[in-house]
């Protein structure tokens, strides 16, 4: 077998893994076209390159996501950690339906991952957002039965609310929770960081490059991908808002600069720099984007330097909601 590269440890409470994971969105839907041989193989140099979190979600590619992953680990097992997600619903051509958390539906769409992921049990499997006044102790009871049973060895949340991860935490071991955390979506760290500190749960940062924008490849609306790339969706991305935010970015590349990175460098270094129980996982289907990434985590920034990162990027200078109304409304119930 060949040897895994050494990463820097982090804690995602009672399991160590390497400081950097790999977020798969983008291999098979939600951006641009990709190249399914080139995902494959970036997956591939990330377990090579010591990389053992591997994330993913039922609805990614309507389960294209889980198999191109499952294709990708094939003989690999034993060196990741394969996460994915349920709960979020999608029809046939793709259209959100909304958030689902009771039992049938979670156990379901387990053994539905299991024979796409190819796999006999998942490392992590996350409870994707809440619906408002979902019970949440439902879907805690059927991720502990998935547990029990060895089909599931943790359990995690996403985009949930302080008091939804204490309510789960009290029917079952939380042992991460996955939400976007990146320069400019910060919301978690006033109420839901502590709780998860409090109850030694670790932290699994998504789109920690904001979908792309922290790359500097996204200056205008015309640099998204085609009509079906998500982020055409999102008001960040508007022909209103996209102008003002890349605003965002002067500073940046400036910082960026005086370190001799570049500013996804800046922007991953700058969460790394946010706690040992803080893993980024960064979503790329390139080797040349993996390499870039993985670079960011030997840069260790200063006190000084994170403040000046963070200042860079006030929370009034960000134009536009994460999502439309529609999905903002399954965030942070």
């Amino acid at each position: 077998m060949k040897t895994d590269a050494t990463l820097p440890k982090r804690q995602l409470g009672p399991v160590e893994v390497p400081a950097q994971g790999l977020g798969c969105l983008s291999m098979t839907s939600f951006y641009r076209q990709t190249d399914p041989e080139e995902a494959v193989s970036t997956v591939r140099q990330a377990i090579d390159r010591g990389v053992r979190l591997l994330d993913t979600a039922d609805v990614q590619g309507l389960g294209e996501g889980e198999r191109l992953l499952g294709k990708a680990i094939a003989g690999r097992r034993e060196r990741v950690l394969v996460s994915t997600k349920v709960g979020l619903e999608r029809d046939r051509e793709g259209t959100f339906l909304g958030v689902r958390g009771d039992r049938d539906y979670i156990r379901a769409r387990c053994h539905d991952s299991l024979r796409r992921l190819g796999v006999d049990h998942l490392d992590f499997f996350t409870k994707h957002m809440a619906a408002p006044g979902e019970r949440i102790e439902e879907a805690a009871g059927a991720l502990a039965e998935l547990v029990t049973e060895g089909k599931v060895r943790h359990v995690s949340l996403s985009e949930v609310s302080a008091d939804t991860i204490r309510r789960a935490h009290a029917v079952h071991p939380i042992t991460a929770l996955q939400s976007e955390w990146s320069l400019w979506s910060r919301d978690i760290e006033a109420d839901v960081v502590p709780v998860c500190r409090e109850l030694g749960i670790g932290i699994i940062a998504s789109c920690p490059l904001g979908r792309g924008f922290f790359t500097g490849q996204v200056s205008s609306v015309s640099s998204l991908g085609p009509p079906s790339d998500f982020r055409h969706m999102l008001p960040r991305f508007s022909e209103t808002n996209l102008p003002r935010n890349v605003a965002i970015l002067t500073k940046l590349r400036s910082l960026a600069a005086q370190r001799g990175i570049t500013v996804a460098q800046l922007a991953l270094a700058w969460l790394h720099g946010q706690g040992n129980d803080v893993v980024p996982i960064p979503g790329t289907s390139r080797r040349d984007h993996l390499a870039e990434n993985l670079a960011a985590v030997s840069v260790r920034l200063t006190d000084e330097e994170l403040k000046a990162v963070a200042d860079a990027v006030q929370a009034g200078a960000v134009h536009g909601e994460r999502y439309d109304p529609f999905l903002m409304g399954m965030v942070d119930n």
